[in-house]
């Protein structure tokens, strides 16, 4: 490609910017699609060209792209106080009212926040500090974590070693092996031959009562946990399943931690899913993406009273919880936050998700006309279809034709954004989106896998 016939934001993204995720393979010659604005669900490119979001940025633009109110407000705040740290016993006005809000909010007693900049660090905030109540409970061994295959909790490096994402891993170092064990994905479509669900609940149940017994519960801090599996392929556990892996947990003093960056603020059509969807309170509740609607960068890690009571004790004279970022509570981000759950209120959003999402979930059906389209699951405004080369073996394509990449391509080629991962394509719009952009969402995306499904069957025999 003539990079000459590019734009300088084209150029200079290609020869310095080096963006997470990227494939090198043809990033040199393709460059990146240079995204110049949005507009509630729709953003446009330089060339002018506008696209249906379909994953709301990454998982977080919630209530669309360029909403005035949080513009507004971040710009208020930025005047007020662009920034002032928050250690020690120093705060600002929009982190107290953030925290207290969040507090609200959460189930149970989970009223008690600690403020990171991203999904990412708040697990490793969950972590360090899920060991540290351990320590100070004079209980120094527990220390072990358990995880899921298939799940996502970050990328920096305590939270990548969480991550049960095995090809994100090629390369790189692997650290806390010893630490970080990671049990079954609890994945319906590809559960063990001759299973219901019942039956594969009770199997992922099992598993991790006999880990916990192979690692001995003295020695495992916490499990770890998205309500639905995102990146991971959009993974719907079995009916009980988060309930009673919390029962497991309480019974051998192990904390639950629930992941919800991406299933909070109302994906799934609720502030958050792990009491209201699933039936159980965590210990600690992780936040981030539409907090802010992914308007500024913002995490939080939600600690329960009784994980508080022993972590807010002092060590010993002078003591302090020797944890922190620099942009903790940072005030520009709890004000998009604070606005982003004004609007969110006001706009009764969470009402309308439980509306679109079962649509949406019922509209995907139509795809498995498809012979190519394995699995079509999801809950709410998140869903996952996932492609495979022979229906009934329910075998996938080979990693070389990168079949979801394929379709991405395709239906962006029809002027929609879906997410390409593995053999799954993954959708997770906005939450404000109609049932007439669901339409044509979904009808874009099959045009593009009937477009496409032809050429990818006949590759996948010569392969």
């Amino acid at each position: 490609m003539d990079s000459t016939a590019k734009s300088d934001a084209w150029r200079a993204d290609r020869d310095h910017f080096l963006h997470p995720y990227t494939d090198f393979t043809t990033f040199q010659d393709s460059g990146s699609q240079v995204v110049s604005h949005g507009d509630a669900m729709y953003i446009v490119d330089e060339a002018g060209r506008s696209y249906l979001d379909g994953i709301a940025g990454l998982w977080c633009v919630n209530l669309g792209h360029g909403r005035s109110e949080i513009a507004q407000a971040m710009g208020d705040q930025a005047q007020q106080l662009g920034y002032f740290n928050t250690f020690g016993h120093s705060t600002n006005t929009p982190a107290a009212l953030l925290a207290r809000q969040l507090a609200e909010r959460t189930p149970g007693d989970l009223n008690h926040v600690f403020f990171t900049t991203g999904g990412s660090t708040a697990n490793d905030t969950a972590i360090r500090l899920a060991h540290y109540y351990f320590n100070r409970l004079g209980k120094p061994k527990k220390k072990k974590i358990l995880a899921r295959n298939g799940g996502y909790h970050g990328s920096t490096y305590f939270a990548a070693a969480l991550t049960g994402i095995h090809g994100i891993h090629y390369g790189f170092d692997r650290i806390a092996e010893d630490i970080v064990h990671h049990l079954s994905a609890a994945n319906c479509y590809r559960r063990p031959e001759g299973m219901d669900e019942a039956q594969f609940c009770d199997f992922l149940i099992d598993e991790a009562r006999h880990r916990i017994e192979q690692l001995g519960a003295d020695n495992i801090a916490a499990f770890i946990a998205e309500p639905v599996m995102g990146a991971g392929g959009v993974l719907v556990a079995p009916e009980g399943y988060h309930r009673r892996m919390a029962e497991v947990c309480q019974q051998n003093d192990i904390l639950y931690i629930a992941d919800e960056v991406v299933t909070g603020f109302g994906r799934l059509g609720h502030w958050f899913a792990s009491e209201d969807r699933f039936g159980h309170v965590p210990d600690i509740l992780i936040t981030a993406k539409g907090l802010s609607s992914g308007y500024c960068p913002i995490g939080a890690a939600v600690f329960s009273e009784r994980m508080y009571e022993v972590i807010s004790k002092p060590q010993g004279p002078g003591g302090v919880l020797s944890h922190g970022f620099t942009y903790s509570g940072h005030p520009v981000s709890c004000a998009a936050a604070l606005k982003s759950i004004e609007l969110y209120e006001r706009e009764d959003i969470f009402g309308k998700v439980r509306d679109t999402g079962p649509y949406l979930q019922q509209q995907l059906k139509r795809l498995s006309r498809h012979d190519v389209v394995g699995d079509i699951r999801g809950d709410h405004l998140m869903a996952g279809v996932e492609l495979v080369s022979d229906r009934d073996a329910k075998r996938n394509f080979p990693p070389d034709l990168a079949a979801a990449e394929v379709v991405f391509g395709r239906a962006r080629d029809y002027g929609v954004i879906v997410r390409p991962v593995g053999d799954t394509i993954i959708l997770s719009p906005p939450l404000i989106i109609s049932r007439e952009q669901v339409d044509t969402l979904v009808d874009s995306l099959d045009q593009a896998i009937e477009d496409v499904s032809g050429q990818l069957m006949s590759r996948a025999a010569a392969s």
